[in-house]
């Protein structure tokens, strides 16, 4: 059964670095109404599902501008693209973003759980011998049983598209907003605000809720 889900997140800064941080063609942000209250979103499309990660709208505009300079982002929403930053186009609705219903208990594309060892399994994870040019920089920071899950997606291409969420359990509540790795220093990926010449970055989307998409009650 095709439907919808709206799975809200942290906070605009998790929305800006999720359609901007190192995509070189950014993704559409939307402004819609949900349960009453206008909200930005930006779409991941499932097999059946149609995935919306979404913030309540931060302020009216026609761009989401990022950038990640000196340490600092800089996410804002803004009407030109005169500065140097990275910007996803706006489209203001004022009818409902799809037709397609939102019903949890009916969710086909509910992720697998999948435990991995170290944060170095997970950032290899991203690396696709099959689309090497079309990596996914994004990992998901989920909050669960009071701890937090950091995790990947993938998915399996058989008669039917399975998807898995190939996590791992960290120490404490992550606050930086990136997640840099190098091959040829032996060491284990660190969280990060800074960019360094030589390594590879993965950005953190941080979720504000668990959400049962991600089939974390199953562990």
């Amino acid at each position: 059964m095709q439907s919808q889900c709206f799975v809200e997140l942290y906070s605009f800064n998790d929305l800006a670095r999720f359609v901007c941080a190192f995509r070189e063609y950014p993704l559409r942000v939307y402004s819609h109404e949900l349960n009453g209250t206008r909200i930005f979103s930006s779409n991941i499309s499932l097999a059946n599902t149609f995935l919306l990660f979404y913030t309540p709208m931060k302020k009216f505009g026609r761009y989401v501008s990022y950038s990640a300079i000196g340490g600092k982002e800089h996410c804002d929403v803004v009407d030109s693209t005169k500065n140097i930053s990275t910007y996803s186009p706006i489209i203001h609705f004022e009818s409902e973003i799809s037709p397609l219903k939102s019903e949890l208990e009916k969710i086909s594309d509910k992720f697998h759980p999948i435990r991995v060892k170290d944060l170095g399994s997970l950032a290899r994870l991203t690396y696709d011998p099959e689309l090497p040019d079309l990596t996914n920089l994004a990992l998901y920071v989920v909050p669960h049983n009071n701890t937090w899950l950091i995790g990947y997606i993938t998915s399996l291409q058989m008669d039917e598209t399975f998807y898995q969420f190939n996590y791992m359990e960290l120490d404490s509540e992550p606050n930086m907003p990136f997640l840099k790795y190098r091959g040829d220093d032996g060491k284990d990926p660190e969280f990060t605000y800074n960019f360094e010449h030589g390594y590879s970055y993965l950005s953190i989307i941080k979720l504000k809720n668990e959400h049962p998409i991600f089939g974390l009650k199953q562990i």
